[in-house]
């Protein structure tokens, strides 16, 4: 039996998870300029696209469940930056908006993308098929 195939360095998932938190850890400082986590950067991220958004909505775009998501929304709206409001009519669903603290925190954040591409070292070839190639593993 070739056990090969079983070294962690031979897994696309370990590689997949090892630069993960790679690329995470270089938003930290970054996104502590602005108070946000990197979860709690990704959901602005979505909001900023197109707002209002339902919960539901932010879920599946964010591929968060709403254990993880309410909370999250629940902190960004202590902080300031997200309204939450049951839509007129379903109750049942709420709708997230920015506030105007949320909408201006955008213009701090705009330059974090750059910042991130040039501390990740990778060529903007490099980073165009790794994300092509990501982008066809999860099925974008």
């Amino acid at each position: 039996m070739d056990y090969e195939v079983l070294k962690l360095d031979n897994q696309i998932c370990f590689s997949l998870y090892s630069a993960s938190k790679s690329i995470i850890s270089l938003y930290k400082p970054f996104l502590k300029d602005l108070g946000l986590t990197y979860t709690q950067y990704i959901t602005m991220l979505v909001l900023w696209e197109n707002t209002p958004l339902s919960i539901k909505e932010i879920g599946k775009r964010l591929d968060l469940d709403t254990g993880t998501l309410t909370p999250l929304l629940k902190k960004l709206e202590t902080m300031d930056l997200i309204r939450r409001i049951r839509d007129e009519n379903d109750e049942r669903i709420v709708n997230i908006s920015l506030t105007k603290k949320g909408e201006a925190l955008k213009i701090k954040a705009v330059d974090i993308p750059e910042k991130i591409f040039i501390a990740s070292g990778v060529s903007i070839e490099d980073a165009m098929e790794l994300k092509r190639v990501l982008d066809k593993i999860s099925k974008k």
